[in-house]
C-alpha cells in the first residue's frame, strides 16, 4: 500500500507519480497499490501520515511505515527508501 502526497497537478507531483508507476511496473509486479491524495484537496490528511514537505511517498504496509520525499527521480534511493526488498519476498 503506497501513498503519495501531492500539492495539485504540479510538475513535481505529476513527475513523482510518473516515476512512482514506472518504479511499481518494474520492481513490484502486481504486488503493489497506490493512492495519490491531493493535499490541496483534503489538507486534512496531512497529518495522519505526518507529512511535512511535498511530494512525499509513503509505504503503509507491510510494516514499519516509509516515507521517501521528492520527485521520485532517484530511482536507486527510492527502492532503498522504501525497503522493496521486504516487499518482494
Amino acid at each position: 500500500m503506497l501513498r503519495l502526497y501531492v500539492a495539485g497537478q504540479t510538475p513535481k507531483s505529476l513527475t513523482a507519480f510518473a516515476n512512482l508507476k514506472r518504479l511499481c511496473e518494474q520492481h513490484l509486479e502486481n504486488q503493489y497499490e497506490i493512492e495519490v491524495i491531493d493535499l490541496m484537496q483534503q489538507p486534512q490528511l496531512a497529518a495522519s501520515d505526518q507529512i511535512v514537505a511535498l511530494p512525499t511517498l509513503v509505504r503503509r504496509l507491510p510494516a514499519p511505515i516509509k516515507r521517501v520525499v521528492g520527485d521520485l527521480s532517484n530511482i536507486e534511493r527510492v527502492l532503498v527508501g522504501m525497503d522493496v526488498a521486504t516487499i518482494t519476498r
